[in-house]
């Protein structure tokens, strides 16, 4: 069936858009928010993540450590985006956060305002209202499920209110990759437990992750061993670490 002119011209028009979209995403890349580790801002466009946009974050396997481990990631970006009274919003899709927790990766419960929200779709717009109301540091949701349409929607909103959107994918089922789906995303990360360094006297290390940046706009995936944020949300370089991309990973 051949379409009407009528109707490629409507077809046309919506590629441009999604385009122009796009293209703005890549435009509010302009400003970024440094790790402030040099292997890992090098591999990142503009040396950072993005401020005006959205972000995605999923634990590398299904299981409360490396849940965890994604939180305490998405926490201390937020914390180190948070000015000394910042505030973040965090949208909440379960009561399952451990303010002490936050507040040793640099996110003092202070700074976090909770909505309660339970549904994906009102994770959603809560994320959306607060994003373009343009005075907040950061915006966190937790949920489960997102179609392509409503991450357009964060990341035009990330823009529009020059708020930061930082997103916790959750899994669903364990043979389902969170971030599998198609995104509107500027970057989409996966943080994982690894081992501790050894310590010469019985305790618990400073924690491990295994962090994979497994796309990015304007970018190459990466691979890198960290260790956890510290008490003002930075990571740091483990002695002795390997990084090496992880094509495998980023293609799956």
């Amino acid at each position: 069936m051949v379409p009407s002119p009528a109707r490629s011209e409507r077809l046309e028009a919506l590629k441009a858009e999604v385009r122009a979209i796009e293209s703005a995403g890549v435009a509010g890349t302009r400003e970024c928010l440094p790790f402030g580790v040099e292997s890992i801002d090098a591999r990142l466009a503009g040396g950072g993540l993005a401020c005006a946009a959205l972000h995605e974050v999923a634990a590398d396997r299904p299981g409360l450590s490396d849940d965890a481990a994604a939180t305490l990631f998405l926490a201390a970006v937020a914390a180190r985006r948070c000015a000394a009274n910042g505030t973040v919003l965090w949208a909440l899709a379960r009561r399952d956060l451990f303010a002490p927790g936050l507040a040793m990766a640099g996110l003092p419960p202070d700074n976090v305002l909770y909505a309660e929200c339970g549904r994906d779709e009102d994770v959603l717009a809560v994320m959306e209202e607060g994003l373009r109301h343009g005075g907040l540091d950061a915006v966190i949701g937790e949920v489960r499920k997102v179609p392509m349409a409503a991450t357009r929607r964060l990341q035009l909103a990330a823009e529009e209110g020059g708020t930061m959107a930082l997103m916790l994918k959750r899994w669903r089922r364990q043979e389902e990759d969170p971030l599998a789906a198609p995104s509107a995303a500027v970057t989409r990360w996966r943080v994982g437990c690894a081992p501790s360094q050894p310590l010469p006297v019985a305790g618990i290390g400073r924690p491990r992750w295994r962090l994979d940046l497994a796309r990015q706009r304007g970018g190459e995936p990466h691979h890198w061993i960290m260790e956890g944020p510290d008490a003002k949300g930075c990571l740091a370089l483990p002695d002795g670490a390997e990084h090496r991309p992880n094509p495998a990973r980023a293609a799956a």
